[in-house]
């Protein structure tokens, strides 16, 4: 019993030391946050991404096919904000081909671009496509 009493009584005294003697202080402060280079470099990619697609999305062609297919400018722009940088990075590079314009070959793949972007854009919206 004896042995007991002093098990118990040297787990009180020490957590007794533990919570009122042992303990520190931890400082806090308001810290800036900063954006890394690469975080910069992406916000500032995405950016022009979206400009070269809102570019192209202008472009009569592409307004008249979305049109064809029932969207609104409103919808498209919505769409846009919600996609991933990725997304938005093929999204870019298709329309970087629709403004490049050129010759009978280069307008023939512009207008496949186009219709690429359109499709990509409509199964983003969750809409169908139906041929007939």
């Amino acid at each position: 019993m004896l042995v007991k009493l002093k098990k118990s009584g040297i787990a009180i005294a020490l957590a007794g030391y533990m919570t009122l003697l042992s303990t520190s202080s931890a400082p806090a402060a308001m810290v800036d946050s900063i954006f890394s280079e690469n975080q910069n470099q992406a916000i500032n990619q995405r950016e022009e991404e979206i400009n070269k697609i809102q570019k192209a999305l202008e472009n009569k062609l592409v307004k008249e096919k979305l049109k064809a297919y029932g969207l609104t400018d409103e919808e498209v722009k919505e769409k846009l904000s919600k996609m991933s940088d990725n997304q938005i990075h093929m999204l870019a590079q298709a329309s970087d081909k629709v403004l490049a314009g050129g010759d009978a070959i280069g307008a023939a793949i512009g207008v496949l671009i186009i219709v690429l972007l359109v499709i990509v854009i409509l199964k983003l919206l969750n809409k169908e496509i139906i041929i007939r």
